[in-house]
């Protein structure tokens, strides 16, 4: 199952994009889809969590959490994450949810997601990259997809990326990682459809 590991660098078998820092994309790691997810109408106002949800706020990305996700401090938190937020069982993490921003040169929300695909697990079982649409100041902003499953403990992880540009076309990624049965699917397609990218 997934683990704290240095005071909240994410879970157990993850490398932190950020601790390669602006590295370039490699070049047709990816194929895109054409399908879009729709994420609803962007305003310059944070996305609506759904009720008793919290949320994880930056600068830049907002994106709302279940109740069972805790939010870390600051001093729990991992320099390398802007908002994080923990679920556990056991006394052991079982699922996180991180934002990161300004953790790559990225000209796109392709090159951001190629980015961020180097902070995958090594052995990682990688699904490809797909074009959404999240909210944001001028209405809905393109964003990429990436999903992915890696076994850590004995247990199955599901995780998900969503990569772009902010407002300042600089590079974000919001990153949900859950065990296998912690993390419903109608919970997931809520947290991604709450992302916003705020006015700066």
């Amino acid at each position: 199952m997934p683990t704290d590991d240095n005071a909240g660098d994410g879970v157990a078998g993850r490398r932190e994009p950020s601790q390669i820092r602006r590295t370039p994309p490699r070049a047709g790691a990816w194929v895109t889809a054409a399908a879009l997810l729709a994420a609803g109408c962007g305003t310059d106002t944070v996305g609506q969590a759904p009720e008793g949800w919290g949320t994880l706020r930056t600068p830049a990305v907002t994106v709302a959490h279940p109740p069972a996700f805790v939010p870390q401090s600051d001093a729990q938190r991992s320099k390398h994450n802007a908002a994080a937020a923990t679920l556990t069982a056991g006394g052991r993490a079982v699922g996180m949810i991180t934002v990161q921003l300004d953790f790559t040169e990225a000209d796109s929300a392709e090159e951001a997601a190629i980015a961020a695909e180097a902070g995958i697990a090594l052995g990682s079982k990688l699904q490809g990259q797909r074009e959404i649409r999240v909210k944001g100041p001028k209405g809905e902003e393109e964003a990429r997809r990436v999903d992915f499953e890696f076994t850590q403990q004995g247990a199955r992880i599901r995780g998900v990326i969503v990569a772009g540009l902010d407002a300042r076309d600089t590079a974000y990624a919001v990153r949900i990682d859950a065990a296998e049965g912690r993390l419903a699917d109608g919970d997931l397609k809520r947290i991604i459809d709450s992302i916003t990218v705020m006015k700066r």
